[in-house]
């Protein structure tokens, strides 16, 4: 992290992934000015065309830029353009109170013989160690996501910064994890403030004191060993007070779910959450083979083709390679689609196996169960509504906050939403386990009472799997 000058006004140089990361991001350093040099314009004019999130967010700088001169004159710009909502108007809500410059100006930039070459990152660079020449009452400070021009900042003594305003946490650590243990004098502590009723065969308690203050809606609660105590937050009538619900117990043989038993406790809560449909949004966290796109997709099954509370299951996921990428894919949009589906074919392998009726009655169920799941592309989610659908975004951690609020919103009435993940392995470029869209989701929706999540600590896909996600 950078050291401040508090004595002295900072002037921040914005490198052009930073506003194609984030158009807004103008207006998000406070009273500081921003200074915007002319090889990120030419970068962004570089980029603006093409259907992509990263084509619409240059137009949306753009068209920022736009509002920001209009009827400026030159003398206007030179001094500064004001920043703030009343400059655009539209949306933008942040309290900037800075100045926008553009380099209007040749600036005498002199680089070091060990930076040959006019590339665009050089040029950024030589513009901030002509400006901290220029301007040496203000703090100069380049904010980038590119680590390695930060780097070679630092080696030419110039200050660098990441672009953080669109982290949700300082630490991924500190991510909600919807699991609360409860301590083991708990109920001591509380035995006078317990009240216990049934209703409808289900169990509540009421619960107050102190501790329940620090509890969120669709919590999970834990006590003592594997099933002794688990129950889920259902409603806080006031800060210090709680009703909670014994949940279910999907571990035990009469009580699976299309074929599948809960393995462990957390298993078990997820699958409560994607049993229940009073909750709308579930997220699920966990590293490789514990058992997220399994529950997910036979919660949906059970709920479309059993129980009709929707209408059918879409899947979906961010074709993000891990390595190379294969090229062209002709077909229509499932069919290209289905190479980035691996998971959901290996899962309905497992869930459409019949215990009788041989190759005839695994072929019927396998039919059954595919004309009932969708597989869509999210290119094509914009001005779409979904209604009365079981939609499975898988993956979800190698989406930006924005996109996920672009997903998310597509939901109509009757929808439930589950997000599948994991904050360890995103492939996105730029996006980190503190800025996934993933974790932007998690910390927002865990105050709101349809929404529940939970983290799957423990691997069940096999032993080999389980000791390569913990050595490896």
């Amino acid at each position: 992290m950078i050291k401040r000058e508090n004595d002295k006004p900072c002037l921040f140089v914005l490198d052009t992934n930073v506003l194609m990361h984030d158009p807004t991001s103008l207006f998000r350093f406070q009273e500081h000015d921003v200074f915007i040099p002319m090889v990120v314009l030419e970068e962004l004019d570089r980029t603006k065309k093409g259907l992509s999130e990263v084509a619409r967010n240059v137009r949306q700088v753009s068209r920022f830029l736009d509002q920001l001169m209009c009827d400026a004159d030159k003398a206007e710009i030179d001094a500064g353009l004001p920043l703030g909502p009343e400059a655009v108007g539209g949306g933008i809500t942040q309290s900037a109170g800075g100045r926008l410059f553009f380099q209007t100006e040749p600036l005498d930039i002199h680089l070091p013989e060990s930076l040959p070459g006019a590339t665009p990152d050089n040029t950024i660079l030589g513009i901030a160690l002509a400006l901290r020449e220029k301007h040496p009452e203000r703090q100069v400070i380049i904010v980038s996501k590119d680590i390695n021009l930060r780097i070679k900042a630092a080696v030419l003594g110039l200050q660098a910064e990441d672009y953080s305003n669109d982290q949700v946490l300082d630490d991924a650590n500190l991510l909600y994890t919807g699991l609360e243990v409860l301590a083991d004098d708990f109920w001591e502590r509380h035995e006078k403030s317990v009240d216990a009723w049934k209703e409808q065969g289900r169990t509540f308690y009421r619960i107050s004191g102190p501790d329940i203050a620090d509890w969120y809606p669709a919590q999970c609660l834990a006590f003592g060993d594997d099933g002794e105590f688990e129950a889920m937050v259902r409603d806080k009538p006031s800060p210090n007070e709680a009703i909670v619900e014994l949940v279910e117990d999907y571990r035990l043989p009469r009580h699976n779910v299309w074929g599948i038993n809960a393995r462990n406790r957390e298993q078990n809560f997820a699958l409560n959450m994607l049993m229940n449909p009073d909750l709308d949004f579930v997220t699920l966290l966990g590293t490789a083979g514990t058992g997220k796109t399994l529950l997910a997709l036979a919660a949906g099954l059970v709920q479309v083709l059993e129980r009709n509370l929707y209408r059918e299951i879409i899947m979906t996921r961010v074709t993000v390679p891990v390595g190379e990428d294969i090229g062209f894919l002709p077909g229509t949009e499932e069919e290209k689609m289905t190479p980035w589906m691996g998971a959901l074919m290996d899962n309905l392998e497992v869930l459409t196996r019949p215990e009788s009726g041989g190759s005839w009655g695994h072929a019927a169920t396998q039919d059954l169960v595919r004309n009932r799941i969708r597989i869509s592309s999210l290119n094509f989610m914009r001005g779409r509504t979904f209604l009365n659908k079981y939609i499975i975004l898988d993956e979800a951690q190698n989406l930006t906050a924005k996109q996920m609020k672009t997903l998310v919103t597509r939901a109509g009435p009757g929808t439930k939403f589950v997000c599948l993940g994991n904050i360890g392995q995103i492939d996105t470029p730029y996006l980190t386990e503190t800025t996934s869209g993933l974790t932007y989701v998690v910390d927002r929706f865990k105050h709101w009472p349809h929404s529940g999540h939970i983290t799957l600590m423990r691997g069940e896909r096999s032993r080999l799997a389980d000791f390569a996600s913990q050595e490896l």
